[in-house]
């Protein structure tokens, strides 16, 4: 035994041999760690050119409280738009921050805000997604800033100014419209790279998704440009510009979220937002009335092993299944939800704590069946797969009062049956206990 370690738990070392990273096929581990190899590479190869000064400083801590605070503002919406983009590349507007960063930020300050940008985000919104996921994200990123970087180094060779200081004619637009394209096709490319890898059969169209993720990557560098130059010439605007930013984004996509189909297309579902509308009127009369209404949360096991050994087809397949005998193991008024990439809600009104631990011990038998005739995109590794689920149980009123409440309570009861060992059901303790 390691001196130092505690029986039963893992080294160090065991812990980083059982990374998902590892799992997936040799082809796509290689590209993925071959991205992160040349961002970091990248990222040193111009770490002295700037020399950081106070100011740097301020521009960095004003770019990184704003990305957090935008976070936190568009943290429901911006889980659900990451939901409806599985599969294909996720644009956030978090590019407004960063792209400010291009224009004003000296290299090594630059990747500092990446690395907040996407830590703060896998920690408050992306968690149950595969780490690996969002630190190859976040290389992508840095390659891409680092080519509009590079595309605006050459239009402007003083290093010791910020490209948005030396903004002063048509030559100026057109080096910089060449560095929005830059930031664009490279995080595009990267990213298309490792879709395709994953799942060589999807057509490419499918793989490049809507052209409104596009749009966005292109209005939030339009909007990181103007926010840079107002930052360099007059940062006192900064409040102001945030707060329309902010109010751009959650009024124009939250209603467009609301109002787009209320049925997630892969699983039959309901989406995320319309299970927490509907959730929220079962909640307001079960208040009226004093009866209990118990929310049950799921997420597969290892779900990402199917995605990586069998491809995305087999996951489609799990998804569909799952969702299917969770409609069975329910009553018709019951809502069932999809709440995440392999994450599932169920809301059971006028259910008590006990009864619902029933439900969820069935639903966890039902989901352990195999499951035959299992598409595949990896030679060797179709026919019936075996898949396993942990669920977390709440109920109203003993566990919280509101939707968001009964969620909470709920994820850290599935949470705590991820630690004890997956394939099973825990309950939330008393709010509190």
């Amino acid at each position: 035994m390691v001196s130092g370690s505690r029986p039963g738990r893992a080294s160090p070392l065991g812990r980083c041999r059982g990374w998902s990273l590892w799992r997936l096929p040799r082809a796509v581990l290689g590209y993925v760690l071959a991205v992160e190899v040349v961002a970091v590479v990248a990222v040193a190869s111009v770490a002295t050119l700037t020399p950081v000064t106070g100011q740097h400083w301020l521009w960095f801590v004003v770019l990184a409280a704003a990305a957090v605070v935008h976070f936190e503002a568009a943290r429901g919406l911006e889980r659900v738009r990451e939901v409806a983009a599985e599969g294909s590349p996720y644009a956030h507007p978090q590019s407004i921050w960063l792209f400010a960063g291009v224009l004003v930020l000296p290299p090594p300050l630059l990747a500092a805000l990446v690395m907040v940008s996407y830590g703060y985000g896998w920690l408050r919104i992306y968690r149950r997604s595969p780490l690996h996921r969002k630190v190859f994200s976040a290389a992508t990123v840095l390659l891409a800033c680092w080519a509009a970087g590079a595309v605006l180094l050459a239009a402007h060779p003083d290093a010791t100014l910020p490209h948005a200081a030396q903004l002063t004619g048509p030559v100026d637009l057109g080096a910089l419209v060449a560095a929005g394209v830059a930031y664009w096709l490279v995080n595009l490319a990267l990213v298309v790279g490792a879709i395709l890898l994953s799942t060589p059969g999807r057509p490419g169209r499918d793989v490049l998704g809507p052209p409104s993720q596009q749009l966005v990557i292109a209005a939030s560098i339009g909007l990181g440009t103007g926010l840079a130059v107002v930052l360099v010439t007059a940062p006192w605007v900064m409040p102001v510009l945030v707060v329309t930013m902010l109010g751009m984004h959650l009024g124009l996509l939250l209603p467009v979220y609301r109002t787009a189909a209320r049925v997630d297309g892969k699983t039959g579902a309901l989406t995320a937002v319309a299970w927490t509308e509907q959730a929220g009127a079962e909640l307001t009369r079960a208040a009226a009335t004093g009866v209990p209404v118990a929310v049950l949360l799921l997420d597969l096991d290892h779900f990402s092993e199917i995605n990586n050994t069998r491809g995305h087809l087999a996951g489609d397949h799990a998804l569909r299944a799952v969702a299917s005998e969770l409609r069975r193991q329910v009553r018709d008024g019951d809502l069932v939800g999809r709440w995440g990439g392999e994450e599932f809600v169920v809301l059971l009104p006028g259910v008590d704590l006990a009864a619902a631990s029933r439900v969820a011990e069935r639903i966890r038998e039902a989901v352990r069946g195999p499951l035959t005739d299992v598409p595949t995109t990896n030679p060797g590794t179709g026919g019936t797969l075996r898949i396993t689920a942990s669920l977390g149980v709440a109920v109203f009123p003993a566990h919280g009062d509101t939707v968001d409440r009964l969620v909470l309570a709920a994820d850290t009861a599935l949470y705590r049956a991820k630690d004890n060992g997956r394939d099973r059901v825990e309950t939330a303790p008393a709010a509190g206990a």
